[in-house]
């Protein structure tokens, strides 16, 4: 809940038209609206956000996002990351203290994710970025490249981010490595203060960031920690035909 003081919270939803998978996927529909106004809704719905808007690079989008009432904002089309384009909106949002970066292809996201993901930064003024994660149970899911993994800290702090298999057990099978240690999967879901973003997209890019295909490696190799919230919810990003499919058929749409 927003109570007098709170740092004003502003989600940014990066939302590209041009997609190599799924072309014009923002405008997909799902169950009458485009995915953008789920994902748009879904963020007004949480507890600690003061306000949403939609950084895009094409004019389709910026329509129907105010067709439905939301806010959109253009920029660069030469933008080279969703964090480059959330940090040319949030530049121009000198009162906004801290900038959710909510990925514009996850129209299910549970508005409760995006505040146990703010709720680090409330806690302790020395934590500049933080982002979820979710405990692994299976080994295929500890396996696949696509799934980026992620190891803590005592103090919830991100040690390493992978697309391999971390931890990894040395004397044990998977399935006793999953039974006896926290194993986590990525949700690439970021809150930063806002001069820390305007300073991050500032930064050059990494051996490991660039190892990874991972951005997020930039952060933890220059140094600074990334405070890492355990959640227990799942959320579906839509990627593919195959998964806009899904989306509908989870909405209640025939396929």
């Amino acid at each position: 809940m927003i109570t007098p003081g709170t740092p004003r919270t502003v989600v940014i939803i990066p939302a590209r038209f041009g997609s190599t998978r799924l072309p014009g996927k923002p405008l997909a529909e799902i169950a009458g609206k485009p995915m953008i106004q789920h994902v748009y809704e879904r963020a007004l719905r949480a507890q600690l956000v003061h306000d949403v808007i939609v950084a895009t690079d094409d004019l389709r989008i910026i329509t129907a996002v105010e067709k439905f009432g939301g806010r959109a904002v253009i920029t660069p089309p030469d933008a080279p990351s969703g964090s480059d384009r959330i940090a040319h909106v949030a530049s121009r949002l000198p009162d906004a203290e801290i900038i959710v970066n909510v990925q514009g292809d996850e129209p299910f996201l549970p508005p409760a994710m995006i505040d146990e993901a703010i709720r680090p930064l409330h806690a302790d003024p020395q934590v500049r970025v933080g982002t979820l994660a979710r405990r692994i149970e299976d080994a295929v899911t500890l396996q696949d490249p696509a799934v980026v993994k992620v190891v803590l800290d005592s103090n919830g702090n991100a040690l390493y981010f992978s697309r391999s298999p971390i931890p990894f057990g040395r004397d044990m099978t998977l399935t006793e490595l999953l039974a006896g240690i926290p194993v986590y999967r990525h949700i690439g879901l970021y809150v930063y203060r806002r001069e820390f973003l305007l300073h991050y997209t500032r930064l050059a890019q990494t051996p490991l960031e660039q190892a990874e295909k991972l951005e997020q490696l930039r952060i933890l190799e220059h140094g600074y920690p990334i405070r890492v919230a355990v959640t227990t919810h799942h959320s579906i990003a839509v990627d593919t035909p195959a998964d806009l499919e899904r989306a509908r058929a989870l909405a209640g749409l025939p396929l």
